[in-house]
């Protein structure tokens, strides 16, 4: 496991075999939120006090907290990908977006296998 969820937010699992501690960051997010720990346990404790701490220090801000991603993104494929796609997703009587939405929603599915 790389990564772990909580309340709707990611942080990464990393090692640091130097300081013989575990770490990891809040993921997908703009402010940089760190966290850490010596056992699994208290890595992911940590990781959860510290998406507990964010949302708390945004609302005593009257900030909105950021979400792990806005919903888009842009992909640079090149010209001929780019092509390809757009007739595939012609030809089947849908827009671009559409199309590589279905194809990614097939690929992840095959990943999660």
């Amino acid at each position: 496991m790389r990564t772990m969820r909580y309340k709707g937010y990611y942080g990464s699992v990393e090692i640091s075999p130097e300081d013989n501690v575990l770490y990891g960051k809040l993921l997908f997010i703009s402010p940089l939120i760190t966290y850490e720990g010596a056992t699994a346990q208290e890595l992911e404790k940590a990781f959860q006090d510290a998406v507990d701490s964010y949302l708390e220090d945004c609302k005593a801000d009257g900030l909105n907290p950021e979400k792990p991603c806005k919903g888009s993104f842009n992909v640079r494929v090149g010209h001929e990908l780019h092509l390809s796609a757009a007739v595939a997703a012609y030809n089947e009587s849908i827009n671009l977006n559409e199309f590589i939405k279905q194809a990614l929603a097939e690929k992840l599915q095959r990943c999660e296998m």
